[in-house]
């Protein structure tokens, strides 16, 4: 292989910082590494996704006890992946709770999920070696669900299916604030491997019709404006539609897909080329956009040995 497997030459430790977005609102943003968050309320806490790593979930409990020690009760996951789920037993949650979709991708593809995400990127799983295994949501919603965390409401939407089949975002309606999970980024690349492309495009837009003045994105720094939401909402979908015309370019010429990837590439260097996971995603982004332009509704389950056999013919 020419190139160092996905991001396994990353090894640049980060620190997560808690940022007030709104009265008792946070978010957990690091530089450019999975973002959580958390809410505090009257008597209890809802942490925003889990981290990786019951290690790495201890340390942001410890971030969460700086600011309130009231107990973390709740658990909402944004969406499955293992980055972001696999630190979940350490919060002890009287409830953990998802939309139906990221519960059946847990059940579906969860073991799988986690031996790939290790494989591209182990610096992010720090004491994997206590990871209990895949931990399930007490409860799950297929739409809608509306919390009530003591006198404060709080909207769990899923609007669409985008970087997952699950997505689903948290939205506090009196403090203009939005848990977007990776359904947007600013300016990190967009991992598109277990997306749906085309309704992700849509999804985003009912995204830029919620009412939020401050936002966390999957990865890179919180949106604290409305214009900086919408142009993380731009960008994110111009880094999709980019990776979706190269490939439809790619297969109107009869490439396949190493062909395709030569081509995204091409396009996509010079405009994305510097953001943070770029090298990592592109792979990956674009044989899930070469098997959804040639039919292919829902992706494949990612293996390590998927991986590593998608590296090798992406950069013979």
């Amino acid at each position: 292989m020419s190139e160092a497997f996905a991001s396994v030459t990353d090894m640049a430790e980060q620190k997560p910082q808690a940022v007030e977005l709104g009265p008792n609102v946070y978010g957990y943003c690091s530089a450019h590494d999975p973002n959580c968050g958390f809410i505090v309320g009257d008597e209890a806490v809802i942490a925003i996704d889990a981290r990786a790593t019951p290690a790495l979930a201890r340390e942001m409990i410890a971030d969460i006890r700086t600011v309130t020690d009231r107990p973390i009760k709740y658990l909402f996951m944004t969406h499955y992946h293992a980055v972001r789920a696999l630190g979940a037993s350490a919060f002890e949650a009287d409830l953990i709770f998802s939309s139906l979709g990221t519960l059946q991708l847990l059940r579906e593809r969860g073991q799988a999920d986690m031996d790939s995400e290790i494989g591209r990127f182990p610096r992010l799983f720090k004491g994997r070696e206590e990871i209990p295994g895949l931990t399930m949501p007490h409860a799950s919603f297929e739409r809608e669900f509306t919390f009530w965390l003591g006198g404060r409401e709080i909207r769990f939407q899923h609007l669409g299916r985008a970087h997952t089949r699950g997505d689903t975002i948290c939205h506090v309606p009196d403090a203009g604030v939005v848990f977007a999970g990776d359904i947007v980024e600013n300016h990190c690349g967009v991992y598109m491997g277990d997306g749906y492309l085309g309704d992700w495009l849509e999804t985003l837009e009912r995204l830029r019709a919620v009412d939020a003045v401050a936002a966390v994105p999957g990865r890179g720094a919180p949106m604290q404006s409305r214009q900086a939401i919408t142009e993380a909402i731009d960008s994110t979908k111009d880094f999709i539609a980019t990776i979706l015309n190269a490939v439809r370019h790619g297969l109107s010429r009869g490439h396949g897909l190493k062909g395709c990837y030569e081509i995204a590439k091409e396009h996509c260097d010079p405009r994305f080329g510097d953001w943070p996971i770029y090298q990592h995603v592109l792979a990956f982004d674009t044989a899930r956009a070469f098997d959804e332009l040639r039919g292919m509704e829902h992706p494949q389950i990612w293996t390590d040995e998927r991986d590593q056999a998608l590296w090798k013919t992406i950069h013979a």
